[in-house]
């Protein structure tokens, strides 16, 4: 669970830090046993999903990040949607280094913005972190795409996926006539 450090003794989270480092792994999140490239959905949410993209404007802002963020290293591009406290995207790259490259700078210029606009600069934090998923087949891929485009009715926000216009179901029929 991702909140469960917090519960440890100061003691407790000195040995799992310490073993961490022992064996090389990234001291605070899982480490990626895959570096090659695939095909990956990312989820990103909010810091204890807090609604912090509850604004249309922060929703249009991170859907038009993430698409040139990931276009600017040639990553391809399958579907997308921007809820009010989380996001997917599920895409292909040359690389899975690449990934938070991207999203690092995407988080990093909208925290400061956004802390900035809600005048709550200091230590809030904006973003948690990320879960990577890599696609191993065409079937899971299809299934993930209608994941990601079902998302917004599943939270309720909507009841037809074409109602939610931070997705990117439209642009996925569209490209689907051109086949």
């Amino acid at each position: 669970m991702p909140y469960e450090y917090r519960k440890l003794s100061p003691e407790e989270r000195k040995q799992i830090v310490e073993e961490r480092k022992r064996r090389g792994y990234p001291l605070h999140q899982p480490p990626h046993p895959y570096q090659e490239g695939g095909s990956f959905l990312i989820t990103v949410a909010n810091y204890e999903h807090k609604p912090l993209m509850a604004a249309p404007e922060r929703r249009t802002q991170i859907a038009n990040l993430l698409q040139e963020g990931f276009r600017g290293i040639m990553a391809e591009t399958f579907g997308w949607v921007v809820l009010p406290n989380h996001y997917h995207i599920l895409l292909s790259v040359k690389s899975f280094t690449d990934i938070p490259n991207v999203l690092k700078q995407i988080h990093g210029s909208t925290s400061r913005l956004w802390n900035i606009e809600d005048s709550k600069t200091g230590r809030r934090q904006i973003w948690y972190r990320y879960y990577d998923k890599m696609i191993r087949s065409e079937r899971q891929l299809n299934q993930t795409i209608n994941y990601i485009h079902f998302n917004p009715v599943k939270h309720g926000y909507v009841k037809d996926i074409y109602d939610w216009p931070w997705s990117s179901i439209l642009s996925y029929e569209e490209s689907l006539g051109n086949h």
